[in-house]
């Protein structure tokens, strides 16, 4: 077993899965239902809490027992930590003691430093993942005691990095945990394509979106089907950081570049928080009901550049079947040449 075999065994041992496929942690697409079919056709199902909480109204413990009823196996939940109210930082700690205590297992933590989840959750013995767009990010959340990274690449829906997914894994190549590549994957080739590359496993949000499960309106999804990876375009205007979007013809008629007063707020070491802040406040309200409206286009529409893969709306266990095929007639060439 060589160095990349055994980070992708690591981290199919880490979230129990048996398919190196994570359906990303969308905000609003993360329903119950998309959660536990993905968890149950084998790859890891992740809970948005502010998806499932705002968007789809559960209470979040209860929210939680509704996706174990409808798979046993394994889910994961985000936590996003990014420095903000010590009230916001209160209620995610609670979620995720909740979540502990319904026996996730598996956290992905997103724009902060992670050390008080992990904390947390190895006390429980339990993993975390963090989400980086660069080095130094990395190698904060490696100081923070993370077990795997989830590499956000330059080709990924909603916060996307900078870099592509080879650029991307060759800086980070010499770091000793699972490395997942998150954008620019919506087919079985591309899992492939990431594994060769040294990834672990992937993470899909886009193709998970355009399935039967995936409880936004039937225009959404036809837009992510109907897009090409050059609608899909980088607007500040959603959280104050970009943010990829599909380039609608709401999105070309209020522009991708925020005003000159925003950045400006955007630009100060205090207010860039407060200017984001009111963005993602505005955000929340309009990616809630653009998701869910047929006029879905007159707003934002977070997509990433996988969409260029995506023929059709499918069920999520005939995309995981597709790539569990393919993933495992390579595993079997691989073994008959060796």
């Amino acid at each position: 077993m060589n160095f990349s075999q055994t980070r992708q065994w690591q981290f199919l041992k880490h979230a129990g899965i048996d398919v190196p496929v994570i359906c990303g942690p969308m905000y609003p697409c993360s329903n119950p239902e998309l959660v536990a079919a993905v968890s149950q056709a084998g790859g890891l199902g992740v809970v948005q809490p502010i998806s499932l909480t705002y968007v789809h109204g559960y209470d979040f413990r209860e929210g939680l027992r509704y996706i174990k009823r409808l798979t046993k196996k394994p889910i994961g939940m985000n936590a996003l930590i990014e420095q903000s109210s010590q009230r916001y930082k209160e209620k995610m700690a609670h979620w995720i003691d909740i979540a502990l205590d319904e026996g996730v297992r598996f956290f992905i933590t997103s724009l902060g430093k992670p050390d008080w989840v992990v904390k947390r959750v190895h006390a429980l013995g339990g993993v975390v993942y963090h989400d980086v767009t660069a080095l130094k990010w990395a190698e904060k959340g490696l100081a923070a005691g993370v077990d795997g990274l989830i590499a956000v690449n330059n080709r990924a829906g909603g916060h996307a990095g900078d870099y592509s997914p080879a650029s991307l894994m060759e800086s980070l190549a010499g770091i000793d945990v699972p490395i997942v590549c998150a954008g620019g994957v919506s087919q079985p080739s591309e899992l492939i394509d990431m594994l060769s590359l040294g990834f672990a496993g992937v993470q899909m949000g886009t193709r998970f979106i355009a399935t039967d499960e995936c409880q936004v309106s039937d225009d959404y999804k036809q837009a992510i089907v109907q897009a090409s990876e050059e609608d899909i375009v980088m607007s500040l205007k959603v959280t104050g950081v970009p943010v990829s979007v599909i380039n609608t013809d709401y999105v070309k008629k209020v522009g991708v570049n925020a005003g000159p007063f925003a950045r400006w707020l955007l630009k100060g070491h205090k207010t860039k928080h407060l200017m984001r802040m009111i963005y993602t406040l505005n955000a929340l309200w309009q990616l809630k009901y653009a998701s869910q409206q047929k006029n879905s286009r007159q707003q934002y529409l977070q997509a990433g550049k996988s969409v260029q893969g995506i023929a059709h709306v499918a069920s999520v266990a005939s995309i995981m079947n597709e790539f569990s095929q393919v993933l495992y007639r390579v595993d079997g060439d691989s073994a008959e040449r060796s």
